[in-house]
């Protein structure tokens, strides 16, 4: 059945919605190519100048790059924190972008801080998995990462203990071995003093500010796998395109 256009949002934002979709649940790969914008206008009974608008935001918000030989899935421009490279992983095969590199600092059972237990929604001191990392591009430290598991899933994935990289990263494993596939997020960007255990990695003082994102992932289930939190190397940021028309 041929796609049709809802009168609710704007024709173009669909278009950008359900192309949008598909490369993040990985139907679209990489370098995967679009339709023509003129394939496009005429299967949504669309104005060229609506698809094209819709393919403009797709650019926009770094899903894909256009050249003379027509539009392709492209997410190396985007942002890296968690949930990007959850996206990356799902569309390309690898979290990383071109030129990018992990460093697995530590693979260890811990009690539960307070914040972490809160996140996790567990009990405070419940022993759980924390996986620290540092990811690296040609600037510098892109960010130092933290993810917190509940303990139990090490029995599932004793890899998750491991101290080197994970084939499919945290996310993919956990799905692999539990079915419990990571569908919902929840993002906090804050200023937060840097811990003066990562300080020399992420070249700052400790108790300095510096930004932070935390994200928390839910299941299918509605039940949450990883709480993590990365802080960011110095002169990154994070950003982000919205249309407001």
């Amino acid at each position: 059945m041929a796609p049709k256009v809802h009168r609710a949002t704007p024709p173009f934002l669909q278009i950008a919605e359900h192309f949008r979709v598909k490369i993040k649940e990985g139907e679209l790969p990489q370098e995967t190519k679009l339709p023509s914008i003129a394939d496009i206008a005429r299967e949504w009974e669309v104005a060229t100048a609506t698809a094209a608008k819709a393919i403009k935001q797709l650019q926009e918000e770094g899903y894909v790059r256009s050249t003379s030989q027509g539009t392709f899935v492209d997410l190396g421009r985007k942002l890296t924190s968690g949930p990007d490279r959850l996206q990356m992983l799902r569309t390309t095969g690898s979290g990383f972008r071109p030129g990018e590199s992990v460093e697995i600092l530590s693979a260890e059972l811990v009690p539960a801080p307070a914040h972490v237990a809160k996140g996790l929604k567990i009990a405070e001191r419940d022993h759980v998995v924390r996986r620290r990392r540092v990811y690296r591009d040609d600037d510098g430290v892109v960010a130092v990462s933290t993810s917190y598991l509940a303990g139990g899933l090490a029995e599932a994935a004793p890899e998750l203990l491991e101290v080197g990289p994970l084939p499919k990263m945290t996310f993919g494993l956990i799905e692999e071995r539990t079915g419990r596939r990571a569908v919902r997020r929840r993002d906090v960007v804050a200023m937060a003093p840097v811990p003066e255990d990562i300080a020399d990695v992420l070249g700052a003082e400790a108790g300095t500010q510096a930004l932070t994102m935390t994200n928390q992932y839910s299941d299918q289930h509605g039940e949450v796998t990883e709480y993590a939190q990365d802080f960011l190397g110095a002169g990154r940021e994070l950003s982000a395109e919205y249309a407001l028309d």
